[in-house]
């Protein structure tokens, strides 16, 4: 995503995951891949991914203490922050779980 107002209007929807990261961080290279496999299994979940580095707003929106994380939103409000990408089945059932 690339603009603060297309950030604020997907964050808006019914339900959003929004995946934080900087580009130099190799576990987050490591946690988008994991992403991607959960994107593939074709998850009733809206997910974008937004680089720290272009929108500090956002960690200081949603306390964001460390990268990677996965922001869980539903109608615009926080429910969880996941620091741990311990695996695959892990993350899917984070995101499943809250919505």
């Amino acid at each position: 995503m690339e603009t603060t107002q297309s950030i604020d209007d997907f964050l808006a929807g019914p339900k959003a995951a929004l995946y934080v990261y900087t580009p130099m961080c190799g576990t987050c290279q490591v946690a988008g891949k994991m992403l991607d496999v959960v994107e593939a299994m074709n998850i009733d979940l809206p997910l974008e991914r937004v680089n720290l580095n272009y929108h500090e707003d956002l960690a200081r929106e949603f306390g964001v203490e460390s990268v990677p994380c996965l922001l869980l939103i539903s109608e615009g409000k926080l429910k969880k922050k996941v620091y741990a990408f311990q695996s695959v089945p892990y993350i899917y059932e984070e995101m499943i779980s809250h919505f």
